[in-house]
């Protein structure tokens, strides 16, 4: 809504308001005044009727002729002679009720219905003399009237309504006529002067709008009047020039910004090669952190390529390191799918945890997926070595989960961030035993606890390795079990308990019923080997289960 219709819509209703109760007040004096007139000349005219048939009912007394009939008829004949005599409009009537309502007296006929009779037979019971308004003939009228005794006639002189207030009416015509004129000229002024009073505003409103479709800040506004509005003009002048000047102050800064924040993203690129982006971008934020480690539960895996050493030396070594390079990508685009960090490459080995610098909710188990989904990626890596005619690649994974020391560690001149800590050297043995045990991935039980509700495991032993004094249990993992697998592992945790327990020929019978289901089960074949050697020769009464390993 526009300035100019808004000051329409609050000046109008002022004269509105004025116009409605000048002429409101006009009409109710003049219907005032005009009823006052014609009462006073229907009551005139009311008096000069009562004194003639007083007149004439006088004449008969004086003469002794009240009981004569037709000297009686003679009287009423010159009343109604008289009465004729007052009538000035066609519309106007003179006219006598007996007391049963009948018409007696008339000076034109006005038929008057069933319905209308019960206000005419009340007008006559209280001798009304007032100024009233009955419906006669089915039109409302305006009467006076007066009861005749020596009669008993009720008199009444009415005239109908519509012209009776017939000037009123006209100047409540002329009102409406008024004040409509009166509206219309008062909206075309108003118009005009709303235009005329806010045609600067205009202009200011055109100067923004062109500075802002064509970024112009050297437009100015005219400056027309000393009011109000000229002041308003001159401080938006002076706002447009400040703002000028701030807006070349900030093109320049935004250039200096644009230009550090792509040599900003090179450097990112750069080292998102050698360090994870996570990383750059918390150094980005926290530059303050770059040296301070923290303490913190995640996971960590290794990863090696067994028999490198025999591959590496049946191909050339640019084959090889295009080989690695693709393997390493492949590797590290699962890992980085999965949320993980890839820490370093040591030879053909990859080190990566789950939880850093970013903490999820899921690393525990996004681990254990992502080492799952490496054997399952490097079914098709071997495809295409094979169709390179290019030896096969066979992987080991250990995962373990617990708390690490982990950030940029180092100095400034040379730091990297990583983990460290007994749970990353624990993570690099498990690794190693996926050899001796003959297993694609092997968890500790800590990661074990974390995702036994998601992913099937299954105990495989429980060893001392090197470097640790406290025996743990490990555990591989598969992503879903068939039918048979099932039956296998259910019969393989039964007999795990029996060994344990000591009772070597039953926990024989249950791992040798184990390889009906596990074919060529390393596991169960190796458990079936100590059994037969601890019924020939137990362990000492000390035992507590624990294979000691001398992997490095």
């Amino acid at each position: 809504m526009t300035i100019k219709v808004k000051i329409i819509l609050i000046v109008l209703p002022l004269l509105i308001v004025a116009l409605l109760v000048s002429g409101t007040a006009s009409y109710f004096l003049a219907r005032q005044g005009i009823t006052r007139i014609a009462n006073r000349f229907l009551g005139f005219k009311t008096e000069e009727l009562k004194k003639n048939a007083d007149y004439q009912w006088g004449i008969l007394l004086e003469n002794n002729l009240t009981e004569q009939d037709e000297f009686v008829e003679a009287a009423k004949a010159g009343i109604l002679s008289f009465a004729n005599s007052l009538i000035k409009s066609d519309t106007e009537r003179i006219i006598a009720f007996d007391e049963d309502i009948n018409l007696v007296f008339y000076t034109d006929i006005l038929e008057v219905a069933e319905n209308e009779k019960t206000e005419l037979r009340k007008l006559i019971e209280d001798r009304e003399t007032r100024l009233v308004e009955p419906v006669l003939g089915g039109v409302t009228r305006v009467a006076t009237g007066f009861f005749f005794e020596p009669f008993e006639w009720y008199f009444m002189i009415t005239e109908e309504k519509n012209s009776f207030y017939n000037e009123v009416n006209q100047i409540n015509n002329m009102s409406l006529i008024i004040l409509g004129a009166s509206l219309f000229l008062s909206v075309i002024f108003l118009w005009f002067f709303a235009i005329y009073l806010t045609k600067p505003l205009t202009r200011v409103v055109g100067t923004m709008k062109h500075i802002i479709s064509y970024n112009d800040l050297s437009e100015r506004v005219l400056v027309e009047y000393k009011d109000e509005i000229g002041e308003l003009a001159h401080t938006f002048n002076i706002m447009i020039g400040e703002l000028e000047k701030t807006y070349n102050q900030i093109k320049s800064y935004a250039l200096k910004a644009v230009l550090a924040q792509k040599n900003e993203q090179k450097i990112k690129q750069i080292f998102q090669k050698y360090v994870p982006k996570d990383v750059i971008d918390q150094v980005y934020a926290h530059p303050e952190s770059m040296l301070v480690g923290e303490n913190r539960v995640l996971s960590v895996l290794f990863s090696d390529i067994r028999n490198f050493t025999t591959i590496s030396e049946a191909m050339m070594p640019d084959q090889l390191v295009n080989v690695l390079n693709r393997y390493f990508s492949m590797m590290v685009d699962i890992i980085y799918g999965r949320k993980g960090i890839v820490d370093k490459y040591i030879g053909d080995a990859i080190m990566a945890f789950f939880g850093a610098p970013v903490k999820h909710e899921d690393d525990a188990l996004q681990s254990v997926l992502t080492g799952l989904d490496m054997h399952d990626a490097l079914v098709a890596f071997n495809k295409h070595q094979h169709e390179q005619n290019l030896p096969f690649f066979n992987i080991g994974i250990g995962i373990n989960y617990g708390i690490v020391t982990v950030g940029n560690i180092g100095c400034e001149k040379k730091m990297d961030y990583t983990v460290i800590g007994d749970m990353v050297n624990l993570a690099s043995r498990l690794e190693g035993l996926t050899k001796e045990y003959k297993q694609n991935l092997i968890i500790s039980e800590d990661l074990r606890d974390k995702v036994v509700d998601d992913v099937p495991c299954r105990m495989i032993d429980k060893v001392r390795v090197k470097g640790k004094t406290k025996p743990v249990n490990i555990y591989s993992v598969l992503r879903t079990l068939k039918e048979s697998q099932k039956k296998g592992w259910e019969i393989h945790g039964k007999a795990m308990r029996t060994f344990y327990e000591r009772k070597w020929k039953e926990a024989k019978l249950l791992f040798q019923e184990e390889t009906k289901y596990l074919e060529n089960d390393y596991v169960a074949r190796s458990f079936t080997k100590r059994c037969n050697e601890y019924i020939v020769t137990p362990p000492p009464p000390e035992w507590d289960g624990v294979y000691i390993m001398k992997t490095k």
